[in-house]
């Protein structure tokens, strides 16, 4: 079961929700998380972690989290460590305790082509492929938070196997290389999940753009269609 956060589903009634990338954020991810601070002791959130629509996490679903296990806002004049902050809270890279990730992104493979050897991809052609190949076009751009500088640095996973992105970033899809894997049109295709788990990561995509990890989720949280995951 999933449902849209209050406020935050931009798909167009009766479309097909498939057809543009999905950041889903998980209600138990968040509740793991909270737990987890609140058996170290801590009983206080910083306020920090409702900026920007709680990372673009949906606010009002951090806030009943928040609620739900008994944690209070922390006093302006709170020592670091006191009170939860934002890396432990969502699962974000650098978080002192092992976390879990609340925030997953996929796509949808909207087709598959052959690539012969020397024929490009994308924008400019900055990509030709070195040898014979195939390739998907996956929703999914800049415009949904994959930033442009993510083409030919990340993979995705398809089927729990991992595909590079290559080429340039588009608006809104991408292109990404699968050789002779078996990928059929409507496949989903998950940009970001639990490194724990061997899946394509936020952590990833820190060393790939210089950009931080909060920024990154924050981006994703605000620009894609975003759903509540069971």
């Amino acid at each position: 079961m999933s449902s849209a956060i209050p406020g935050h589903d931009h798909a167009v009634p009766g479309s097909d929700p498939r057809s543009a990338p999905v950041a889903w954020v998980s209600r138990a991810a968040l509740t793991a998380n909270v737990r987890a601070a609140r058996e170290r002791g801590i009983r206080s959130y910083d306020p920090s972690v409702l900026d920007a629509d709680a990372w673009g996490h949906g606010a009002e679903l951090v806030r009943d989290v928040l609620t739900a296990t008994g944690f209070e806002r922390s006093d302006p004049g709170a020592a670091p460590g006191d009170a939860l902050a934002a890396a432990s809270l969502f699962g974000l890279p650098g978080a002192e305790h092992a976390v879990a990730p609340a925030l997953r992104l996929s796509g949808t493979v909207l087709s598959v082509k052959d690539l012969r050897a020397g024929e490009g991809v994308s924008y400019g052609y900055a990509y030709r492929a070195p040898a014979d190949t195939r390739v998907a076009l996956v929703t999914g751009g800049y415009a949904q938070g994959v930033v442009r500088s993510l083409g030919g640095a990340v993979d995705v996973a398809i089927a729990g196997e991992r595909h590079r992105i290559v080429g340039r970033v588009a608006m809104d899809v991408c292109v990404v290389e699968i050789g002779d894997a078996a990928v059929p049109r409507g496949a989903e295709v998950l940009f970001l999940g639990d490194p724990a788990h061997g899946e394509p990561s936020l952590g990833d995509w820190v060393r790939a753009t210089g950009l931080t990890a909060g920024e990154l989720v924050t981006t994703v949280g605000l620009r894609a269609i975003r759903r509540e995951a069971a």
